[in-house]
């Protein structure tokens, strides 16, 4: 079982507190555009002039540069200034960056997170524009279809399919990780390294969940909508995430 947050892709940077990295692929390179999935898979969600759709469209690349290590991971715009992504995610930043569909960097003005559920709330200073998620009011149930839009790897923006597999534990509150919540829903969409904090979004285009783990199955596992809902409603439960590395 393992989160996924980006694996660690450039260690060069030595800070007080961090231990060396080992050898790792060189940094993602900072002109980078992400390209659209050739074949988006969400049919009820109208594809733009620019030929992306709304799910692809609210849906950004975090990096995290942080204490000796940048990771990648996924989030989504709740709105112009909100984004959503997992604690992981942002887990022992210096500074996070947030890169748009169509290559744009958005500033970042802050960083919550919450031990509820590995779940992280970021504002930003400048506007994400692009396309905002709708939550849905209920949590998937077995056996639907379900889509998530992420930065697998770091790499290109891409949807992938599957369906819900039900409820279950949370796997990973064993690992005493910390950040577990009564239930969690598998799925079967395929989903790598850098797919933490991607929407889960229903055929209605509705987000549904987000991803934060798989399994050595290939199995996913997202925070449901109805936790996600929960927490935007108490805003008590989250608190700013540190930024210094020696914490």
């Amino acid at each position: 079982m393992k989160r996924l947050a980006a694996a660690a892709i450039a260690a060069a940077l030595t800070l007080g507190g961090c231990a060396v990295l080992p050898a790792s692929p060189a940094p993602m390179p900072s002109d980078w555009v992400p390209e659209p999935s050739a074949a988006p898979e969400l049919n009820n969600v109208a594809l733009s002039p620019d030929g992306f759709s709304a799910a692809q469209r609210m849906t950004l690349r975090v990096r995290n540069i942080g204490c000796g290590f940048i990771s990648t991971g996924s989030g989504f715009a709740l709105d112009a200034y909100t984004l959503v992504t997992n604690r992981h995610v942002i887990d022992n930043t210096q500074r996070i960056e947030l890169s748009t569909h169509d290559g744009r960097t958005v500033e970042v003005e802050t960083a919550s997170v919450t031990t509820v559920a590995d779940i992280a709330i970021v504002t930003t200073a400048t506007s994400m524009g692009g396309a905002f998620a709708v939550r849905a009011d209920e949590d998937p149930l077995e056996g639907d279809a379900v889509t998530a839009v992420g930065y697998p790897k770091g790499g290109r923006l891409t949807t992938t399919t599957g369906v819900v597999l039900g409820p279950v534990q949370d796997p990973l509150a064993e690992d005493g990780a910390g950040g577990a919540v009564d239930k969690v829903l598998a799925t079967t969409v395929p989903v790598e390294v850098g797919s933490s904090g991607s929407p889960v979004l229903n055929e209605a285009g509705e987000v549904v969940g987000v991803v934060y783990a798989k399994n050595d199955n290939n199995q996913s596992f997202i925070v449901p909508v109805s936790t996600l809902n929960s927490l935007l409603t108490q805003p008590s439960l989250l608190v700013p995430e540190p930024t210094n590395c020696d914490a």
